[in-house]
């Protein structure tokens, strides 16, 4: 059985598409990350969703009835990962629905592998399936719908196996190629070839 400490969790894996490097950091050389505004910025919003989303209907998610549950905590020993959704609604006819919150204005590929790697987890924990989930972007109060595909899925379980092996060799990934995402990172001054 594995302790926390060996568990990923779904942020990792969202960072890691995004750059792999901020992963390394913090599994490689832990207690080095500084609290930065973005961060707070982020929790502070995703707080104050969860306060309208309770009173909103489900009409955004196409039902016309069901409930919702917030910030379910989740872990999966097969997959070796552990998050925290921010959403779960489940229909009047028993499907469940996935729904992170995104304080960002467009959709990117590391949030829907975000999202199925949460739908993974609830399939692991609940013994359900899940075929969609959405990501609710908080800006422009978007709603999008991603379909959990088998690409998707495969997607994940292939970036956890890349997790594991980078932090058991300890050896430093490649920076992002897009270096616009250098410009605000908080490990910016870990990274002396960007």
């Amino acid at each position: 059985m594995l302790d926390d400490q060996q568990f990923f969790t779904v942020t990792d894996l969202k960072q890691f598409d995004y750059c792999a490097r901020v992963v390394f950091y913090e599994r490689c050389l832990p207690r080095v990350r500084p609290r930065t505004y973005k961060m707070d910025v982020g929790r502070d919003a995703h707080q104050d969703e969860q306060r309208r989303a309770s009173r909103r209907s489900l009409a955004g998610y196409g039902l016309p009835s069901g409930e919702r549950e917030f910030d379910i905590r989740l872990r999966s020993e097969r997959l070796g990962l552990h998050g925290k959704l921010d959403e779960l609604v489940i229909s009047a006819d028993g499907g469940y629905f996935p729904v992170d919150y995104k304080l960002a204005k467009q959709v990117a590929a590391n949030h829907r592998l975000q999202l199925a790697a949460y739908a993974l987890l609830l399939e692991d924990t609940r013994e359900i399936r899940i075929e969609r989930g959405y990501i609710y972007l908080i800006p422009t109060r978007k709603t999008v719908e991603v379909a959990i595909t088998s690409k998707l899925r495969s997607a994940v379980e292939t970036r956890l196996h890349a997790l594991y092996r980078m932090v058991e060799t300890e050896e430093m990934p490649q920076p992002t190629v897009v270096r616009a995402r250098c410009f605000d990172c908080e490990f910016r001054r870990f990274c002396n070839d960007v």
